[in-house]
């Protein structure tokens, strides 16, 4: 878990990608993160409180913007694994409520380090009715090494939604998995849902 955060945290602002609903699911998911990044990265460079570390304001960025566009109910299943489907539906609930929180804090805390990075986007490779792509992007650092940062969606009903995002190789859905199933084996599920909520908790004080 530290890792991904880690990574989110050091890449700031990819987080925007991801950021403002566009209901119209006609939009090719290329364009979609193009326009979305655009629209969040403009919020960031013109809202003084924002750059100031205004956090009810990063908080409620993050809100709006970001987690809207993610298919929560399907990366909850990709990191619980075999756990999902042990859980019972109330253990599922609240993992899913502590899981959204965790991920709301942390895309907050790389909205608050955005340092004007800039994106090159990668022509996208898909089949005109594909359901499921992935849109590969390259975050360009001034005096440091291009990152590769790859963005998974799937086609939903009400359009594009994003349910992984892979950092130099290194996918977030894997990384919370791990964790995860380590505690649920030792511990059980209930045991990290309470530690989720006490590490949510203590972020919010």
């Amino acid at each position: 878990m530290k890792m991904i955060i880690k990574f989110l945290v050091s890449l700031g602002f990819i987080s925007s990608l991801m950021a403002a609903t566009v209901a119209n699911a006609e939009v090719a998911p290329d364009v979609l993160v193009k326009k979305t990044a655009d629209d969040v990265l403009a919020i960031i460079k013109t809202d003084k409180d924002i750059q100031a570390g205004n956090k009810q304001k990063i908080y409620a960025l993050a809100e709006e913007k970001i987690l809207p566009n993610f298919d929560f109910n399907r990366v909850s299943r990709m990191v619980l694994g075999k756990g999902w489907k042990a859980a019972t539906p109330e253990q599922q609930a609240v993992f899913q409520k502590e899981f959204r929180t965790l991920l709301l804090r942390t895309y907050a805390v790389a909205l608050g380090k955005y340092k004007d990075q800039n994106i090159e986007y990668k022509p996208l490779k898909a089949e005109p009715d594909a359901k499921n792509v992935t849109v590969k992007t390259q975050i360009l650092q001034s005096g440091g090494q291009p990152v590769a940062v790859d963005y998974s969606l799937v086609k939903n009903p009400d359009g594009w939604k994003v349910y992984d995002i892979v950092i130099e190789s290194v996918s977030l859905v894997t990384n919370y998995r791990t964790q995860f199933s380590s505690e649920i084996s030792q511990n059980g599920i209930d045991s990290l849902n309470k530690k989720l909520a006490e590490k949510n908790k203590t972020a919010s004080n």
